[in-house]
């Protein structure tokens, strides 16, 4: 049995829909790390510091949940794949808008409808992906379809040296022009979700909803399953924190503390997010033997060994080695979260409840990497190892914890709702 054997049980429609669904979330990745890339290019543009500038980032974080609330709940009523097609045509709508505000006051409003449109994309696309494929080989596909992420992250960084060849027009300056053409590849989706088909399992609950008031059956539903939302949001903040607390400062830490230079820099989060997505097909897959929980905690714990050399390595070959074997943890971990959740939720808001606590615990999780350098200067005069280090053993033990103290859901019927 190979590692990409269960694409051999799909047929066209569903390869159609898996690949339309990571290719979202890809995009949407994609858009917001132009953002982080393009910073200092968009601060000089309005006047700004860098820490003004940084303003769009949070409030592109901060409005995500009410993305996967809004959209979850249309996903619901109208269905997966309609509601996925609006949400796509609605970041790369507020994308482009991005390149053309006048101000950053607009910039700022942009950027917030942006993360409304984000917020809400993971939740559908996973739904409607892991409602859409068979149960057998559903963590591989889990795995893959969360590594769009990092995948997103990847095509900005490659956009990106496009960056010095770019030439604006007048105002229209270079990084506009990225925004633009970062906006464009979401044709490619819209093209592939108008040859899907829609979730099965929505499609199979869709007589039970006309005799159901949605509305407030989801009301209902939400409440009556809030404890739940609380622990998967718990769960979510300790993987959030999990993932940008060994992303975030990681550049910085590799020029600061290594001295390593732009270039080389580069190389090493590129082979970091090989092995992120390689990490995550693989602990998709092995979830599938021992159980979702099982999977989680054998990554988490995985990671703490690999401190050392990510860390403490002095020579970039093992620097790049450390970053391969960490992110292959921490994303493996990860890769096991959207058929986790999905499998622990409530049916009838299974759109919303993954995707909610998805956003909810980045909201929490957000000012993480302010806290991490602010130990840094606080205690070891500016030095990110041993914060790093030990940010490592805290969030790997707590999700470890966190996801150990839940339940098994692993074969639960995702063909209703």
């Amino acid at each position: 049995m190979t590692l990409l054997q269960p694409f051999r049980s799909l047929n066209p429609v569903q390869r159609r829909t898996f690949a339309a669904c990571f290719l979202g979330w890809t995009l949407d990745a994609f858009d917001f790390f132009l953002l982080t890339f393009c910073l200092d290019a968009i601060a000089a543009t309005f006047h700004l510091s860098l820490e003004s500038a940084a303003r769009s980032i949070f409030w592109t974080l901060l409005m995500r949940p009410i993305g996967a609330l809004l959209f979850g709940l249309l996903a619901e009523r109208f269905g997966r794949r309609p509601v996925l097609m609006l949400n796509v045509v609605s970041f790369s709508v507020f994308a482009v808008a991005s390149a053309f505000a006048p101000s950053f006051g607009v910039f700022l409003v942009a950027r917030a409808l942006f993360g409304i449109a984000m917020g809400g994309e993971w939740g559908v696309g996973a739904a409607l992906a892991l409602e859409s494929l068979p149960p057998e080989g559903r963590g591989f596909f889990s795995g893959l379809l969360q590594e769009g992420y990092v995948c997103g992250n990847t095509l900005a960084a490659l956009l990106y040296l496009l960056f010095p060849y770019l030439h604006g027009v007048g105002t229209f300056t270079a990084w506009r022009l990225l925004f633009v053409l970062g906006a464009l590849p979401a044709l490619l989706v819209l093209v592939l979700l108008a040859r899907t088909e829609e979730s099965p399992a929505w499609l199979a609950g869709r007589e039970l909803r006309k005799t159901k008031p949605t509305g407030s059956g989801q009301g209902w539903q939400m409440l009556k399953h809030l404890p739940s939302l609380a622990y998967l949001t718990l769960v979510m903040t300790a993987f959030m924190s999990f993932s940008h607390g060994t992303q975030d400062l990681y550049p910085t830490f590799l020029k600061h503390d290594h001295g390593l230079r732009p270039g080389l820099v580069s190389l090493v989060a590129i082979l970091g997010n090989c092995g992120a997505v390689l990490g995550g097909m693989w602990f998709g897959a092995y979830s599938e033997r021992v159980g979702r929980r099982r999977a989680i905690v054998t990554a988490a714990l995985l990671a703490i060994p690999m401190i050392p050399l990510w860390a403490w390595s002095h020579t970039v070959v093992l620097l790049a080695l450390g970053g391969f074997a960490m992110q292959f943890m921490v994303q493996g971990a990860w890769g096991v979260i959207p058929v986790h959740l999905n499998e622990m939720s409530p049916r009838a808001v299974r759109a919303i409840f993954p995707g909610l606590a998805y956003q909810l615990g980045n909201v929490l999780s957000s000012r993480n990497s302010v806290f991490q350098a602010a130990l840094a200067k606080h205690f070891y005069g500016g030095r990110l190892t041993p914060v790093l280090g030990w940010t490592v053993v805290v969030v790997a033990l707590s999700v470890a914890l966190f996801s150990g103290l839940g339940r098994e859901a692993k074969g639960a019927d995702l063909s209703t709702v």
